[in-house]
């Protein structure tokens, strides 16, 4: 056991790597003994890797044209004034101010969460679309296990579910569009556990539903449509419950499916 208390805090830097040698041993020495502690670090170890998957990319994407032709612009301007040193430095900073706003807008409103509350985010703090694209980036591309528990014991899966949330829970059908359950797998929120779906049609694509408890109460209910890296998200309220669907297909195919999977929920 630790000599000293294990904190959500201490859990995440032993994740990132941010703890001296000492302390890291003792947070191994309470994963080893503390099997539900062990499960949340692994967690957060899989959406760690699913923030790389989708924004590692970003760093080898060329510079557009456009804001290198911007910046060209203002380090002449700024150089043709005597003040070249002044030109290179803001060279610098707007190109890498516009990659940031061309690979990241979509991430912006979250950025300001703090300030407004929108009904589309989670109770403490991370957006609904943002959280549904990890999981999706983290558990689709998975061969051997990207479910807990598959399709042919829906039954066991949607008890287990609805339990763990504390509401019942069941998965659309989809396979009027092709797509077929594959299965399901508790994950993670900010507050307390969400269900992801996993669907797969006949070409091998996956798509996810992330059900969660967590939204904010109020305010507007509308479909809104996010991209986070390669995954589109189409997300909405519908009374206790947010919905995420994410997959790493076309914006209007995936609208067509949301709207489906709307209809069934709907009709539940």
């Amino acid at each position: 056991m630790s000599k000293h208390m294990v904190t959500d805090d201490d859990l995440h830097a032993y994740v990132d790597a941010r703890l001296p040698p000492a302390r890291r041993a003792e947070i191994e020495a309470h994963l080893a003994a503390d099997s539900e502690a062990a499960t949340r670090v692994r967690a957060y170890q899989a959406h760690r890797q699913g923030l790389h998957d989708l924004f590692d990319p970003v760093l080898d994407e060329p510079i557009p044209a456009s804001l290198r032709e911007l910046a060209a612009e203002i380090d002449t301007r700024l150089e043709a004034r005597g003040t070249r040193f002044v030109a290179r430095r803001l060279l610098r900073s707007r190109i890498a101010a516009g990659v940031l706003i061309a690979s990241f807008g979509g991430a912006l409103g979250w950025l300001a969460h703090g300030i407004h509350r929108p009904a589309e985010t989670l109770a403490a703090g991370t957006s609904l679309h943002r959280q549904a694209a990890v999981a999706h980036a983290v558990f689709s591309p998975d061969v051997r296990r990207p479910v807990e528990i598959g399709a042919d014991h829906e039954d066991q899966l949607v008890t287990w579910l609805s339990k763990r949330l504390g509401v019942p829970v069941r998965p659309p059908k989809l396979a009027a569009l092709g797509y077929g359950l594959i299965g399901g797998r508790l994950l993670p929120g900010n507050s307390g556990p969400v269900a992801q779906f996993m669907y797969q049609d006949a070409a091998g694509r996956r798509l996810t539903l992330l059900v969660s408890t967590e939204v904010a109460t109020g305010g507007d209910t509308a479909f809104r449509f996010a991209q986070e890296g390669p995954v589109n998200v189409f997300y909405w309220i519908d009374g206790k419950f947010g919905y995420a669907l994410s997959a790493g297909i076309p914006r209007d195919e995936l609208a067509r499916v949301a709207a489906d999977v709307y209809g069934h929920l709907e009709n539940r």
